[in-house]
Parts: C-alpha cells; sequence; structure tokens
C-alpha cells in the first residue's frame, strides 16, 4: 500500500513538472507504455512539455500518458478508402506501408485525414487528429529511433505510361476492389471556339497547361456541377485507357474531388 502511494505521488509530481516544463532531451512517444513499442513521434529537445492525458486509465510504473496533437503522417490500405477517396471509418492507419505494421490510430467518423502520396497499394494521409501517446517518466531517457518509413513525396509524382503519349502518368499504384487509378492535376474544358472539336469536354493538365489526358464523366452522377471543379485542382480515381483512333489517352472518372 506504501508502495502504491509513493508511486502515486511519484506520478502526480511528475505531471505537475509537465506542466511548467520544457524537454531537455528528444523524448519519444510511444503507442503502447512497452519500450519495444512503435514510435509515433518524437518530441524536440526544447520543446514543450505533452500534457498528461485524461482519456485513458492510470499508465504502469514508470510511464506517463499523455496528449499529443497532430497532424500525423500514416498510411491506409487503398481498399479502406470510398469512392469519394475518404477513408472508412474503422479503417487502421499505419505508421509505415506494409503489411504487419504498427498501427498508429484507428480512423474514426468525423476524423478528418488528407491525402498526401501513394504508394503502391497504400495511400499516405495526414491525419489530423490528436493522439493519446507514452512516454517514460525519465526525461533523460535517451529516445529510441522512430519508425522507419519512406520520405513523404510533396505530392503523387505521375509517370510516363506505356502508351502513345509520352508524358501521360500512370497511376500511383494498382488498387484493390472497385478502385483503379489515382491521377492529380487540374480539371480543364477542352472547348474553345477556334480549336478543333476534342473526343472529350474535359481533360486532366498539368501545372504548365498541357494535357495530361482527358477524362470521361459520363460514370458520374454529378456532371451537371462539373463546372465547380473547372480550372481547380482535383484528384481523380479512374482508369486510364487510349482514345479510339488517336495518340491520346483518357481517364474513365469513378470519383473526382478538390484537392
Amino acid at each position: 500500500m506504501k508502495i502504491k502511494s509513493t508511486l502515486a505521488v511519484a506520478g502526480l509530481a511528475w505531471c505537475a513538472a509537465l506542466d511548467a516544463a520544457t524537454l531537455s532531451v528528444a523524448t519519444a512517444v510511444q503507442s503502447q507504455p512497452d519500450p519495444s513499442s512503435a514510435v509515433i513521434t518524437v518530441l524536440k529537445a526544447g520543446s514543450e512539455q505533452p500534457v498528461a492525458s485524461d482519456k485513458v486509465g492510470p499508465a504502469p510504473a514508470g510511464w506517463l500518458a499523455v496528449d499529443v496533437a497532430g497532424p500525423f503522417e500514416g498510411y491506409v490500405k487503398n481498399k479502406d478508402l470510398t469512392k469519394q477517396l475518404d477513408v472508412e471509418p474503422g479503417a487502421n492507419i499505419y505508421l509505415a506501408p506494409k503489411d504487419g505494421g504498427a498501427v498508429l490510430a484507428v480512423f474514426e467518423k468525423g476524423d478528418k485525414a488528407e491525402i498526401t502520396g501513394l504508394h503502391g497499394g497504400w495511400t499516405q494521409v495526414r491525419l489530423e487528429k490528436a493522439l493519446v501517446g507514452y512516454i517514460q517518466a525519465s526525461p533523460a531517457a535517451p529516445a529510441p529511433a522512430a519508425v522507419s518509413a519512406p520520405p513523404t513525396p510533396a505530392a503523387p509524382a505521375p509517370a510516363a505510361p506505356s502508351g502513345p503519349q509520352s508524358g501521360a502518368p500512370a497511376a500511383g499504384g494498382e488498387q484493390s476492389g472497385a478502385l483503379s487509378k489515382l491521377f492529380e492535376g487540374t480539371l480543364a474544358t477542352t472547348r474553345t471556339l477556334l480549336s478543333p472539336k476534342r473526343p472529350y469536354d474535359w481533360q486532366l493538365a498539368d501545372t504548365d497547361g498541357k494535357r495530361i489526358a482527358y477524362v470521361d464523366l459520363t460514370k458520374l452522377l454529378l456532371t451537371d456541377q462539373i463546372e465547380n471543379y473547372a480550372g481547380h485542382a482535383v484528384v481523380v480515381l479512374g482508369s486510364l485507357k487510349p482514345v479510339k483512333d488517336a495518340d491520346d489517352l483518357v481517364i474513365e472518372v469513378e470519383a473526382l474531388r478538390l484537392k
């Protein structure tokens, strides 16, 4: 009983220190109160001490549960995205794009996640959510190495397909189930007074205004509102196919959203 009281007093003293101090060394925030568990983030030396969390029960001796503000970079399996490119509630968000990897969080209804990259069968997302992590109650303890993950790309990088038109991108990777491929660009009309009629009324253009591929919007239900997307950067889900009797490509669009 005396030992428990001593630990409780020590825990309260540590919580008080957290509210009024900065970190003297880099401190790892881990997913579980276990030195071998995954590191969800590393707090730099000199940063503000994290706030003790009241969202979970008491942590084991030598550990403290803390609230850590986002955003966090994570990875979700492509099959866990809806056709609107939203993360399905209940989907695991992983620290690295590999099966059996450590889970950063479980996506819940109302959470926000932004697509930041593509890695084959995985989609990289930025999760806007505060998480509960664990730090060792010895601030001098060295921080373990963070989980290794691929560098964050600035944007999904298109690659030239094997078709006849150079510069048109293949997707960031094959999707499973109903998902096809992801493309990024600016949605632009092909209709002008001085140009001949094009095989499709819309196209996906790169930052220089050059056509990446035509887009076929006939599968979308809200094509009457497509003008709301014109001239804006978009993320497109669809399959890339050659245009019949032409050296061009077309994306048969299944979903469309503003970037």
